[in-house]
């Protein structure tokens, strides 16, 4: 089993549906799963998903909170937060999400969809140096106004 950060990071059990594990139909969690053998049908949930290596899902949708790929994934998937795809996933599908990582050696066949966040949850996405131009900015336009 590859090991994620998402595992490390997370105090959050961890579910795990294990290399011999073939499931069909409709899947929906709440926390953090992590497929290690095949699917095949459609998952929603309020979670992240992990799709390990030797994993392979084929969905006619997947939406979920966060996804990192190891494995194969066949689906168009939607993530309010982040797509991770890493080194030795396949992925063919529209991906939607606020934030996406492509690392190399991955192979991905679909379209992207960037979808907009609140600017103040981006600050830390942002560079110092932009942060310190606006404080200033912001200070120089403080001292003329008064």
């Amino acid at each position: 089993m590859a090991k994620t950060e998402e595992k490390k990071k997370s105090n959050s059990p961890v579910v795990v549906l294990s290399d011999t594990t073939k499931f069909e139909g409709f899947l929906r969690f709440k926390e953090t799963l992590c497929i290690q053998g095949q699917f095949k049908g459609t998952i929603e949930a309020d979670g992240a998903l992990i799709i390990d290596k030797g994993a392979i899902i084929e969905a006619n949708q997947i939406k979920v909170t966060s996804l990192t790929v190891y494995g194969i994934v066949v689906s168009p998937v939607e993530a309010v937060d982040k797509i991770d795809l890493l080194p030795g996933a396949t992925v063919k599908g529209d991906l939607t999400a606020a934030r996406l990582r492509i690392a190399d050696g991955v192979l991905f066949e679909g379209q992207c969809n960037m979808t907009g966040t609140d600017r103040s949850v981006e600050i830390f996405s942002r560079s110092t140096q932009e942060i310190k131009a606006e404080l200033q900015n912001n200070n120089e336009q403080l001292k003329m106004d008064s």
